[in-house]
């Protein structure tokens, strides 16, 4: 089994190599993954600058490749360029913090990577994990984070697929685990509304002029069901089926177009 590994955390990402653990044991793994930090970028693709990739030695002393473009730029590249054939199976993640609800999924680097990897008919697990701030550790320059429980979920969904074949249907698999849940066992469960409301603060430089940061504050709106915005908080890892045919209900459109 051929696995391919990519993030829009950066090749060095202490999530990414999580993964890899897990992916080893199930067979024949490579990391492409962007250079650097690449959150927030959605399914971006690199058209108007040349991009390069580079050998970077891994620290379990494989060797991965660092691209200098987005998390779909690194799919597009393993796959097409450095893999000798395609991959079975492409995992993106674990990333550092969840990827839940409508809102947030176009705009996600590591739905982005798995989007690409998904439109070309590769079976495709996006996995994040919720780490509160206190969980974050710093080591020589890298964030370190405990991801043995999402290892854990992982490794038990990498063997259903084994044993099952990808669910029919279905394009990617949204696999959102807390730090330290409550039980192993996800939930299977549509996405919320949205994760985050935006929040859009001007502020204005030394000179006088106005510039903008975006944030968030978390969204309050989410109906109080089993979505995975609300199991998560309850510390239950969540699994979300998710398509890429965003057309919806043709007969629908024609009896009003038609109006």
């Amino acid at each position: 089994m051929k696995i391919l590994l990519s993030n829009d955390d950066g090749v060095d990402a202490s999530g990414i190599l999580a993964a890899k653990q897990v992916a080893d044991e199930f067979g024949e793994t490579i990391v492409v993954a962007p250079s650097k930090q690449q959150s927030g970028i959605g399914h971006a693709l690199t058209l108007v600058e040349p991009i390069r990739v580079n050998e970077v030695n891994l620290r379990d002393g494989d060797i991965g490749y660092g691209v200098t473009g987005t998390p779909t730029d690194a799919v597009t590249i393993g796959i097409y360029e450095i893999m000798d054939d395609w991959p079975d199976l492409v995992i993106s993640g674990i990333n550092t913090g969840r990827n839940t609800g409508k809102g947030e999924l176009s705009t996600s680097g590591t739905i982005g990577a798995a989007t690409e990897a998904a439109s070309l008919g590769i079976p495709t697990i996006a996995v994040s994990q919720h780490t509160p701030d206190d969980n974050i550790k710093f080591d020589e320059g890298h964030i370190e984070i405990d991801f043995s429980s999402s290892q854990k979920v992982l490794r038990d969904l990498i063997q259903k697929v084994i044993d099952n074949g990808f669910p029919e249907g279905v394009d990617i698999l949204n696999l959102n685990v807390p730090a330290d849940p409550d039980s192993y066992e996800p939930k299977i469960c549509p996405l919320a509304t949205r994760m985050y409301e935006p929040v859009v603060e001007m502020r204005v430089d030394p000179r006088g002029r106005p510039y903008y940061w975006i944030d968030g504050v978390f969204y309050e709106g989410n109906p109080k069901d089993s979505d995975d915005y609300v199991l998560l908080e309850e510390n239950v890892p969540t699994l979300t089926p998710l398509i890429l045919d965003m057309a919806h209900d043709l007969d629908a459109l024609k009896e009003w177009y038609d109006k």
